[in-house]
């Protein structure tokens, strides 16, 4: 699906934190950070433990290199990743983590 129908998704009403992190993720593959992070903040603001997304802000952020931003993205997911029982995304964020929190 195409950006357009994503946003006209979003302003038909039919907004979820699925959408936006679909959609953040659609505009961080055309390199438009700065749209990327709005929606993927709209997607955890939604559903705050919706690890996906803010494992995918953390790396957008990383990317970025605001470590410190990604940082905090990246603990906030793992708390949700545990509470959801996300293994996997647990395992993944817990490596992310010690790596950035190391270089501190």
């Amino acid at each position: 699906m195409d950006i357009e129908a994503l946003e006209r998704m979003i302003h038909s009403g039919r907004d979820s934190a699925m959408l936006r992190l679909t959609l953040g993720n659609a505009y961080a593959r055309e390199a438009d950070r700065e749209t990327a992070e709005r929606h993927l903040r709209e997607a955890v603001t939604i559903d705050p433990q919706y690890s996906a997304a803010w494992r995918a802000l953390g790396r957008l952020q990383e990317r970025g290199g605001d470590r410190d931003a990604a940082l905090a993205s990246y603990r906030e997911g793992l708390a949700a990743a545990r509470a959801n029982g996300d293994m996997q995304v647990v395992r993944e964020l817990e490596v992310r983590v010690r790596r950035l929190g190391e270089a501190e």
